[in-house]
């Protein structure tokens, strides 16, 4: 059966995180609803070369081509779109991943307060009880932070800082950022052949 994975990008920096899994998920044939917050679509121009369009519509018209997907496969959708099918129980995702993630996002899924479609999609995951990945992206950590981290993780959330390890000898920050976005669909259950896993040949 085809998986639906929310997908949401926040403000932090980190922009390539969530690209990569993007294409990664939509070559691996799962259906995408795709979030942006406006910071993340500033951050996307700044650390990468693509220039992403002011509309939904017109985003996903960018990246259905620039990833191949199939009709129908990528929807995204506007910040206020309180129509969209995860701003409810009904239509929640079987898994839902915030990449990047910033701590003000965390806040807000730690304190429910759903005053965008971007937290409602986490808060409906999270009282439906479905998969909820949050790839933080901040350092240092403060109190509040990790206080909020706890509090999440306490609920079943996966706390994932992109944190991206060395054991595989990367030469590319390329590589850099599959180690992390393979851990991230490993945890979706979706198969990929990113990265050797630890004690795999390289």
């Amino acid at each position: 059966m085809t998986k639906t994975i929310t997908l949401i990008m926040t403000g932090a920096s980190g922009a390539q995180y969530g690209l990569r899994l993007l294409e990664c998920l939509l070559q691996s044939g799962c259906r995408v609803y795709l979030l942006l917050s406006r910071p993340a679509q500033v951050v996307v121009n700044m650390e990468t070369e693509h220039r992403l369009p002011g509309r939904a519509s017109e985003i996903q018209a960018y990246f259905s081509a620039l990833y191949g997907a199939s009709e129908g496969q990528l929807q995204v959708f506007e910040r206020e779109q309180w129509t969209a099918p995860i701003a409810s129980g009904s239509g929640v995702a079987d898994a839902t991943v915030v990449c990047p993630c910033t701590t003000g996002t965390l806040s807000s899924i730690a304190c429910g307060s759903s005053r965008s479609l971007i937290e409602r999609a986490a808060d409906v995951a999270l009282k439906e009880r479905k998969k909820l990945i949050l790839v933080v992206r901040e350092t240092p950590l403060s109190e509040i932070h990790l206080e909020n981290m706890l509090k999440l993780a306490r609920m079943g959330v996966i706390i994932m800082p992109a944190c991206p390890g060395f054991y595989q000898r990367p030469e590319t920050v390329q590589q850099l950022v599959d180690f992390m976005v393979a851990r991230v669909l490993d945890h979706l259950d979706i198969s990929h052949t990113l990265m050797p896993r630890w004690g795999e040949p390289t």
